[in-house]
């Protein structure tokens, strides 16, 4: 490709197919409308880019993304939140998904991954000793563990039960519900989904 189109346009189809999720032919689409488009369009994005390590930090008590100048998350520092109450998420996006739900209003722990030998990610490598610390010094009542439902997200699961049993903490352990999505037969449904959606089954 580098002899059929400029190296500056090259450089940057090559760049945005490093990104999760984003093939050779996406690349090449997003890059040429970046081209086409207004020179300030590319350069807002690019001063986004540029600005991004410098304008996010991990807040040191849940692990979310807040802004430089914040000490802790808004989510944990606001008063209408209920300490006591903390669901566990892989990735600080989880929490935006739980959030846009309406329904929470405890505080969040990230644990920065889940579980898996495969990627070379460990228990020691997650945020767990931390959130046992938590448990201690909040007096939590219940943690949710809201691990994604795969693999890795179960083991992590079982991982976090485990510790915190071990640790002698007193607090009521709960895992989200999961289910069938609407719209999908059975026959094409994974053997974890219809493992929750079992166990999670109500009376009529």
């Amino acid at each position: 490709m580098s002899q059929l189109l400029p190296k500056a346009l090259t450089r940057v189809i090559d760049e945005l197919g490093r990104l999760p999720g984003v093939g050779a032919r996406t690349a090449e689409r997003y890059a040429y409308y970046l081209l086409r488009t207004e020179a300030r369009t590319s350069g807002t994005l690019a001063s986004a880019i540029a600005d991004l390590h410098q304008g996010v930090k991990t807040c040191p008590v849940t692990f979310a993304l807040i802004d430089p100048d914040e000490d802790v998350s808004p989510l944990y520092s606001n008063s209408d939140r209920n300490k006591q109450l903390i669901a566990v998420v892989e990735e600080p996006l989880d929490i935006v998904a739980l959030e846009r739900t309406g329904q929470y209003r405890g505080t969040y722990h990230v644990l920065g991954g889940a579980i898996s030998p495969i990627d070379g990610i460990g228990p020691d490598q997650l945020h767990i000793p931390e959130l046992i610390k938590r448990l201690k010094d909040d007096n939590v009542e219940e943690v949710i563990i809201a691990t994604n439902a795969s693999v890795e997200g179960e083991s992590t699961a079982l991982y976090i039960q485990r510790q915190i049993k071990e640790a002698h903490v007193t607090t009521t352990l709960s895992r989200l519900a999961r289910g069938i999505p609407v719209g999908v037969d059975l026959e094409y449904a994974d053997q974890i989904t219809l493992m929750h959606a079992l166990e999670g089954r109500r009376t009529l």
